[in-house]
Formats: C-alpha cells, structure tokens, sequence
C-alpha cells in the first residue's frame, strides 16, 4: 500500500506516520513546505525509515502545491490519503482558521482526488458538534448546532466539504482533546489543559493538603496521542467503512474539576473540592429549570459575552489563560463513541484512564514546555549569553538544568559520558532557538577530567559556572559491604575526586576571569544521616567539606561555592530501588529550579526544612537522632540489588523489597511521609 499524508511534521502527524512505519508496507508519502523541509528529514532519521517520502507543497496552493508532474506519475497508485494538516487552536481567528482548516481541507481534497487515491481520511474535530446540547454519536452531523467560535466553524465546514464535494470515498475521525503520548508524556505544544499548567505550579507553593474551593465547571474529554495514532491506522485499514465518521474520545467523560485534580496530584499541588456541584443544581426546583437558565449555562454564557472575556483577558489572561480558553472548558455534548469502540474490539487499542498517564504529562511539560524562565528578569540577567558547565547532563536533573538555561539565554555545555544523549539536548535546545556545546568526557577518569579542563579553557570565552552534577548513588548496608570496599572507591572517585579535579583544573581560569561560581548537587543526606548510604553521604560530605574550606581561599577572586543540600529526586539514579516509587519524591525540574535559583541568588547553601532540622537534631540531641535513624534501618530493608540478585523483572524486585507485614509497609509510608525527601 502507498500513503500520503498532510500535516506530518505536526503532532498526530508525526505519530500516525510512526503508526503507519511500524505496522505498514509500502510508502508514505508527506506533504511538506520547503522551509520545513529539515524538519522533516529530522523525523525521518529518528524514525530510522527510508519509507518516509518527502513531496514539497504548500497547504495554502490549489492541489497542495504539488508538482504536476509528482501527480502524474503517481496517479492510481495512492492507497490512503490522510489530511491532518489544519490549526488545532481554540484562540486563533477567523482568517487563519478560513485558510488552513477550509481553504486547506478544498486543497487537500482535489489533490486526493487528481490522485485517484482509494480513500480520503478526513481529521476533523469533536467540534464539529459546537455547542449541541446532550448525546451526539457518530451518525449526527448537520443538528442545527450553535458554532461558537471560528475553531467550531471552520471544523464543522471542512468536514462538510469532504461530506458534500468529496468524489472518492471518504471517512472522517473526530478526537476530542488531544494531550501527550500516554507513556511518554511527549507533547510539542501548549493547548488545552496545558493552559493551566503553569497556574497549577505556582500552586505548588501552597500546601499539598490545604484544600481549595472549585466550582463545578462540567465534563471535558481528553484522549493522549498515541491512541489517536492508533485508532486512526487501525480504522483506516477496516474493510467496508467508507463513509462513516469516528468518534476518538474517551468513553466516559471527565468533569473538568476532576481533570484539574489529577494535575494538581501528579504536581504536587492542593486540589479543588466542589461544595456546590451538578448534583446540587440539577436537582430539586434547580433541575426543572430549562437547561439554558441552569447555573452552569448561565456562568458558561456570562464567561462567552464580550465584557467578561475583555475582563478575564487582563485577570487570568495575565497568568498565561486565553480568556477564550476559558469560554470552552466544558462540553455540552457527550460523545458517543459505540462505533469506533465496536470497531476497535480486539484490537487492544483503547483509551487509557486519566490517572495512569496524567504523571507522564506534567513531568513532560514540566521538563521541556514550562517556559517560566523564559521571563524571569533575574535569571536572564544572570545567566544571558554565560557559559554554564553541567556535569551529568545527559538525563534527569542536568539535562532539565541545561534546557532551563538555554530557556534563560545561557549557553549550557554539557558534560557526560555518553555523547549521543548530550548531541539530543543539544539539538533540542538549538532548535528552540538557544545555543549548547557538548563535551563527552568519563569524570571517573582523572586524567580525562584534565584533558576536557584544557578543552574548556581553550574552546571556551569564558567559563562562568559549574554544576557538578554528575554522581553516584549506592544504597547498601554495611553488614553487604564487607567485601565491597570499591563501593567507597567508586563514589568517592565520581562524586569526590571527579568533582574536585574538574574545579581544580577550571581555577586557574576563574582567577584570570575574577569571577565564577560553583554549584554542587549535594544531598539532604549530609544532614539527616540516613541509613544504608554511608558510601555515597560520606562523598558528599567530603565535597561540601572541601568546598567549604576552598571558598574562603577564592572569595576574593569573586568566586563562590553554593552547596545545594537536595532531597530525593525522581531520577535514574532511584530506579534500582524500587520501594521510592512509593515515596514522595520531587521531580527533576524541581530540583533543576533550585539549581537556578543557586545560580542566580549564589547563597552558600541551600537546605530544606527538613534537612535543617535534621542537622539540628544531631546536634542537639544525637542519641534521639540515632534511635529514629534505627528504627528507619529495620523498617527498610536492603534492596534486592544490594543484595546483588538480579530479579527477572521490576514486579519481582519490588517484590523482594515489599515488607513482610501491613503494619511494616505502614511504619514504611509513615516515615516516608514525615521525613519527605530523605533517602531511606
């Protein structure tokens, strides 16, 4: 079979031509602008496919801008026509909405048809439906529904175009919000839900239990990409189903405030509790009212008028949500999707819940979309155009360190072992815009340390701060250490030696320069003692030791040391030991703002709650410390890797590690709950 495909560089694009790569024979053919010609090639060389054909068009030309003579020799041979192309923005206006959703939809459709391709697959929209009020399935099209916004025109009228004009067969899919892969959490842009996202962080500031007041706002559906992806290949390949539309949406629809929950879980946020919500004002006298003078229509319609969408532009407008956003958080109609689920029925494609992605999706945008740096006058003061050396940059904290700086106008150069990771920031990075270098480099090798400090000095105008980030994580009592004595040589080479020989061979540069400032990923370890870890806590002591006792020696020189005292963090580093995947852990762009905030404040620590009072704690009453620290050593047994088994699957190591009773997996979760963030 032979595809061609519109808007493959988009986001459903790019993944049902992924669909298409791995389940498919055949070539796939994709319409793509000159100017986004490298781009193209990009997911060509990811995909790692010579079926992926690039055809230079133009969305906005008859026939898509393609060369006649392309069509020609293509004629009759063209199996699958998908048209995805199209703005998918609930803000946009008319004009662009008229040119790429209506205008495009025509072009598209003549070009299939001087194709003679066997079917037009048409991406439309569940809002299509505009505003209709209750169930609309499948079979439903023209109901005379209310259009409110040129997002809802334009895709209920490209849709008519290929139900009324189309002279080859045709099937058309209508998703409903489409969010990040469900695995992944991978998402390119920010719409929808993201809207609130940024909000939802500054909440974080707010304690997790303090609960707020909501109202109920209604249902919303949201669907991740990979099950569009999915769905639409299964359903284009369906024999005798021309001609019908499917709905790609989540059979059970979600009440907003409950969507903004699950956000506000995986972030760490408090959530909204709704004292007044649909079962209050749908009932009793409330419910006899017609539905247009029901609570919720009504606010839904005051939010829709031109006064109260100027007054949210300049309120909420100001935190980053479109006041039109706000107008179409809800759906009126439920969406039926019987059809398509029949249609899908043993294939194993189905819409996972909410709650088992919606981690993915924060962590995601956390991790590449926030874009909160972006505009903060103090890091861009501090960091603009400075040359930023990030050990460990190739996963986790240092890599969402070097995407922050690069968001900052900082250059960040990234150190690691393994090059083709660093070489994936980095392209990353350069295209948003910003600017990176990569430095492959072992820092358990001294000499090879020396060799990248020459590189630095030589290649680099300047060398304006260091995150020694790269480290070891070893979580092994004593009693298994007997015969394991590399285990201290190991994180003493990497989190020690490896980080004092870098800074040793960058300082003659920094006292030339007279200015510089070292940043060390340090560990609340340091404070509180915890069990089990006295390879890797006593490396990080030494560092701090020494930083300390260096920053009195070079103060004058303008350079300065931060030592950052870090909680646990959901990183590779804590994979092995899987009982933390039930621990309250911070995320890696959690922890990447603190290591900006080092940059930009400079203090000479910073610390946690927590670990302050744990460093108080033994001081002042040592031999209390140590019981609690005790009872922590036998409620938490050595993993099944300290103990150097090799479980056949994650499900068997968390197994080994799982507590013999309720009650000691109860003493587990209580102690991981008061002493948040310390490595037990």
């Amino acid at each position: 079979m032979a595809y061609f495909v519109t808007g493959a560089t988009g986001f459903i694009g790019r993944h049902l031509i992924a669909e298409l790569v791995d389940h498919r024979d055949g070539p796939v053919y994709v319409l793509v602008r000159s100017s986004s010609l490298w781009r193209m090639e990009a997911l060509i060389r990811q995909l790692g496919t010579d079926q992926v054909i690039p055809v230079v068009g133009d969305l906005g030309q008859p026939a898509l801008g393609v060369d006649p003579a392309w069509v020609e020799e293509h004629r009759g041979s063209i199996d699958h026509f998908f048209h995805l192309a199209a703005i998918y923005d609930i803000t946009a206006d008319d004009a662009t909405n008229d040119a790429m959703n209506i205008d495009g939809t025509r072009n598209a459709l003549a070009l299939a048809e001087d194709l003679e391709a066997g079917c037009f697959h048409q991406v439309s929209s569940v809002a299509a439906a505009g505003d209709y009020a209750g169930r609309f399935d499948e079979t439903m099209f023209e109901e005379g529904q209310p259009l409110p916004s040129p997002y809802h025109r334009t895709k209920y009228e490209s849709e008519k175009i290929v139900r009324d004009e189309a002279q080859i067969p045709w099937r058309v899919y209508r998703p409903a919000i489409v969010v990040g892969h469900s695995e992944t959490g991978a998402m390119d842009k920010l719409d929808g839900p993201y809207y609130f996202f940024p909000v939802i962080k500054r909440l974080r500031q707010l304690p997790a239990w303090l609960p707020l007041v909501g109202v109920d706002l209604g249902d919303t559906n949201l669907v991740p990409v990979d099950y569009v992806a999915k769905a639409m290949d299964h359903l284009a390949h369906l024999p005798d189903r021309d001609g019908e539309a499917f709905h790609l949406v989540n059979p059970d629809p979600q009440p907003v405030t409950e969507m903004i929950n699950a956000i506000c879980a995986a972030a760490g946020a408090p959530r909204f509790a709704t004292p007044v919500d649909r079962s209050v004002t749908t009932a009793g006298p409330l419910g006899m009212l017609p539905r247009v003078l029901r609570p919720i229509n009504v606010m839904n319609a005051v939010v829709r008028s031109a006064p109260a969408q100027v007054l949210l532009d300049q309120t909420v407008g100001r935190l980053g949500i479109p006041a039109e956003v706000l107008a179409h958080t809800s759906f009126p109609s439920v969406f039926d999707s019987r059809i398509t689920e029949k249609a899908l029925a043993g294939s194993g494609i189905s819409v996972p819940p909410l709650e088992t992605y919606v981690r993915a999706l924060w962590s995601f945008w956390e991790d590449n979309l926030d874009d909160t740096l972006a505009h903060d006058a103090d890091a861009i003061a501090a960091l603009k155009d400075k040359h930023v050396v990030i050990t460990g940059a190739s996963s986790g904290i240092g890599k969402v360190v070097a995407l922050k700086v690069a968001q900052a106008g900082g250059i960040p150069v990234l150190v690691a072992r393994g090059k083709e990771k660093l070489e994936d920031t980095k392209a990353t990075i350069e295209a948003r815009g910003g600017r990176a270098h990569v430095f492959a480099c072992d820092l358990s090798d001294l000499e090879a340390i020396d060799r990248l400090c020459e590189q630095l000095v030589t290649e680099l105008s300047s060398v304006d701060y260091v995150v020694n980030n790269a480290g070891r994580s070893i979580r092994r009592s004593l009693k298994l250490s007997q015969d394991r004595f590399h285990d201290f040589e190991r994180t003493m080479q990497l989190n020690y030696f490896g980080a004092i020989r870098l800074v040793m061979g960058l300082m003659p540069q920094l006292h030339e320069q007279r200015s510089g400032h070292i940043v060390n990923i340090s560990s609340i370890g340091v404070q509180t003692n915890p069990p089990r870890f006295s390879a890797y806590v006593a490396s990080k002591a030494a560092l701090d030791a020494w930083s300390n006792v260096v920053s009195s020696e070079v103060v004058g020189h303008g350079i300065t040391f931060t030592n950052v005292h870090m909680p646990l963090v959901r990183t590779p580093m804590i994979a092995p030991t899987k009982i933390y995947d039930k621990f309250p852990t911070i995320s890696p762009a959690q922890a990447a703002d603190v290591v900006i905030k080092a940059m930009v404040d400079k203090p000479h620590e910073i610390n946690t709650t927590l670990g302050t009072a744990g460093a108080l704690a033994h001081t002042i009453a040592p031999r209390t410390a140590f019981r609690v620290l005790n009872l922590a050593y036998r409620v938490f047994p050595d993993s099944a890797a300290a103990k150097g088994q090799k479980p056949t699957s994650s499900a068997a190591a968390a197994a080994e590690e799982a507590p013999e009773s309720n009650t000691r997996e109860t003493e587990q979760m209580l102690l991981a709950q008061l002493f948040r963030g310390v490595h037990w």
